[in-house]
């Protein structure tokens, strides 16, 4: 069973195409990572929030890649990080036409 990711924390910026050019290098290497399947990139420049939603292969992937990344997040010196992982259900995720594989 594939498990998602979902993490948001607060940040300043940048959004937008900015956002895309600052962090392309970390999003080539997030493709590296054990059992990562794919990641939507979110944000909300008016609440100065951003994010992503990660699939994986397994919950422990997940758990694994959450520990790492929760250490870039403070070492980029932001705090107030939320995460949470989900087990995904396949059979109605494919009748809402859901990325399952």
């Amino acid at each position: 069973m594939a498990h998602i990711l979902q993490i948001d924390f607060t940040m300043e910026g940048p959004f937008g195409e900015e956002m895309a050019s600052t962090f392309h290098d970390l999003a080539m290497s997030i493709r590296e990572e054990e059992g990562f399947k794919w990641k939507i990139w979110t944000e909300n420049p008016d609440a100065h929030e951003a994010g992503g939603i990660y699939a994986f292969e397994t919950k422990e992937a997940a758990e694994k890649y959450l520990d790492m990344h929760t250490k870039r997040l403070k070492q980029f010196g932001l705090t107030k990080i939320r995460a949470k992982v989900f087990g995904v259900n396949e059979p109605l995720t494919k009748v809402t036409a859901g990325p399952v594989n």
